[in-house]
């Protein structure tokens, strides 16, 4: 396999991946996550307005016999773009996602991404350690879920 289609790549530099805070948006609690580039920041409006699209994209009710009332948001503040994924658990064992962005700067214009992308590295970091919660607390659980251990998993790290 020739390498020569590829165009030249950017170094790999890792990001920082911090666990904000629990959010309680309208009937769901939410795990909220903020990724920045080096040269970036997540800062409180990113934030409010990644919560705002959240609320409107994810579906009501909240919590039925497939859905849990339980997910995650990942805002990421990236070079040229800024990126929402709100994220929930359904169907026992699925993440659903709606994934935003904006030009870099105007998180006021976050829209539905184009495209059929589901995250980069960095932002699959995350649904990775967030797979591995629900299956220690949820699914690996005979007895019954504990959503409350589920949410209490966070992850801060360099990824």
């Amino acid at each position: 396999m020739s390498t020569a289609a590829f165009p030249a790549l950017q170094p790999y530099r890792a990001r920082r991946v911090e666990f904000l805070r629990r959010a309680d948006v309208d009937d769901w609690t939410l795990k909220l996550y903020a990724i920045s580039a080096p040269e970036c920041a997540v800062g409180p409006e990113l934030v409010e307005h990644a919560l705002r699209v959240g609320a409107a994209a994810l579906p009501a009710p909240a919590t039925t016999p497939q859905r849990y009332g339980v997910g995650f948001v990942v805002v990421h503040a990236a070079p040229a773009r800024s990126y929402v994924l709100v994220c929930w658990w359904s169907g026992e064992n699925e993440i659903h996602q709606r994934m935003f962005s904006a030009p870099a700067g105007r998180s006021e214009s976050l829209a539905p991404h184009d495209g059929v992308a589901i995250g980069c590295v960095w932002e699959l970091a995350v649904t990775d350690f967030e797979r591995r919660a629900w299956l220690a607390h949820v699914l690996t659980r005979p007895a019954g879920p504990d959503l409350a251990g589920y949410l209490a998993e966070e992850l801060t790290d360099v990824v």
